[in-house]
């Protein structure tokens, strides 16, 4: 009869099979991780809708972006071939780099507890003698070494300057559907959007989760259902969208370490927030679609308006490239209406519903002043009042489909309508270009995660 093996060999086997019952473990484990994340959000329409698999593991997006009427391979190749590039330049430019917004307010719904964990979460304010005299005349450019906030820190620099001439025929008029007092400029105070950009800024925690939670509990519902109406949905869509696009800009622009101030993509991140729910990606296209329909909408309004900032150069550059935005001809043939707006509000209680969804989403630019991190608040108040901007657009219209006489934008709603579809066309080219790419990342760190459980 055999004796067995020696105690040591008898160790050294039961290693082995932990180590390998370890090993099926981790992997039971990644795969489930996979098929639960490929379930996603629930969705108003099937998965199926507006996009193919691609390669296991990835979504290629083919196909109309639902509610919309352009498809996903246009929208890709018109943003990088055209949008985006223009888009680029014309934010760096006086006009579009400034914006007048209201930091300091007192949250109308709960205390401000909100802390930010880093100081990259603050817009910093210089105080008014450390303001360069350039800054108190009309944007004659500034020299790198007068470009210095109090705290040494030259990305923060905030502009107050107000100059009457910067608002030669533009009008002071509130948005209906937006909260904050427009016309309150001594509440105001001027940011320079280049040097304050939106990315990752530590502001997480419950104070951030309830600013979302308010959103869409409150206001619009996170999980809409098959039988609500279409222009509840448009407001669901919009809001998830927008919410999509700050994800992929907090994604974009990552502090990967705090203590080397490495900062770069964090892809994984992008993966979690974003790219594992298809519905979040069709949202983030429909959202895109939407603003620019509002901003080629308004096309001869925006063609008139005078883009004074007193740098005669840089404001016919100005007015050039809002014209090649406004008529580009591979725009108006690849996709010449983006998102159809006559098809809403129609039906005796048009109106009514009108009112309902015009006040929830006043109610949702009111949560902005709840937002705990300045920086956070500056973006998501430019960012809403840019989508409140394209709601105003596409809903003041008579039979025609024109924009009626008594239409009027104010200069800061037109700043944030084209700094919100600069970040969107950002958003979508960010993610049709990484998409592929985060998947293999996700990957690698499913494979060495295995790895570190079978040794």
């Amino acid at each position: 009869m055999s004796e067995g093996p020696p105690p040591a060999a008898d160790g050294a086997v039961r290693r082995r099979r932990r180590r390998w019952a370890a090993a099926a473990g981790a992997l039971l484990v990644a795969l489930l991780a996979v098929a639960l994340s490929s379930r996603g959000f629930p969705s108003i329409s099937s998965l199926s809708r507006g996009g193919g698999c691609g390669c296991p593991g990835a979504r290629k997006y083919t196909g109309m972006v639902e509610d919309c009427c352009c498809d996903y391979e246009t929208v890709d190749a018109i943003n990088e071939e055209v949008l985006n590039p223009i888009l680029q330049d014309l934010v760096a430019l006086p006009f579009f780099r400034y914006f007048k917004v209201k930091l300091w307010c007192d949250c109308p719904f709960w205390p401000d507890d909100g802390m930010c964990r880093l100081r990259d979460c603050s817009v910093c304010e210089c105080p008014d003698n450390e303001f360069p005299e350039p800054f108190k005349k009309p944007y004659s450019g500034l020299s790198p070494e007068n470009m210095i906030c109090q705290e040494g820190k030259p990305e923060a620099t905030v502009d107050r300057t107000l100059d009457t001439k910067v608002f030669k025929g533009w009008v002071e008029t509130d948005n209906p559907w937006t909260s904050d007092d427009e016309t309150d400029n001594a509440e105001m105070t001027y940011v320079n959007l280049q040097l304050n950009p939106e990315r990752y800024t530590g502001y997480t925690g419950d104070s951030a989760r309830r600013i979302w939670d308010a959103i869409y509990k409150e206001n619009c519902p996170k999980y809409p259902s098959e039988d609500m109406c279409q222009e509840k949905k448009a407001l669901y869509k919009l809001i998830s969208g927008l919410h999509s696009s700050i994800s992929v800009h907090i994604a974009y622009d990552y502090l990967l370490d705090e203590s080397a101030n490495l900062w770069g993509h964090n892809l994984s991140l992008l993966h979690d927030r974003v790219l594992k729910y298809p519905e979040r990606v069709e949202n983030l296209y429909f959202t895109y679609l939407f603003v620019l329909r509002a901003v080629t909408k308004a096309a001869d309004y925006l063609e008139q308006a005078e883009y004074n900032t007193g740098n005669p150069e840089e404001d016919l550059k100005t007015q050039s490239l809002v014209r090649q935005l406004l008529y580009n001809h591979k725009l108006r043939s690849a996709c010449p209406l983006p998102f159809d707006e006559a098809k809403l509000w129609q039906g005796e209680n048009g109106p009514e519903l009108k009112q309902e969804i015009q006040k929830q989403f006043r109610n949702i630019s009111a949560i902005m002043d709840c937002v705990g991190c300045e920086k956070c608040r500056l973006w998501g108040k430019l960012q809403v009042l840019g989508l409140g901007t394209a709601l105003k657009i596409l809903f003041s219209v008579d039979g025609e489909n024109n924009l009626n006489q008594q239409f009027q934008l104010q200069r800061n709603e037109v700043i944030a309508l084209v700094n919100l579809l600069n970040r969107l066309s950002e958003s979508v080219k960010f993610v049709h270009e990484t998409g592929s790419s985060s998947q293999e990342i996700i990957k690698q760190q499913s494979f060495s995660t295995l790895q570190k459980g079978a040794s």
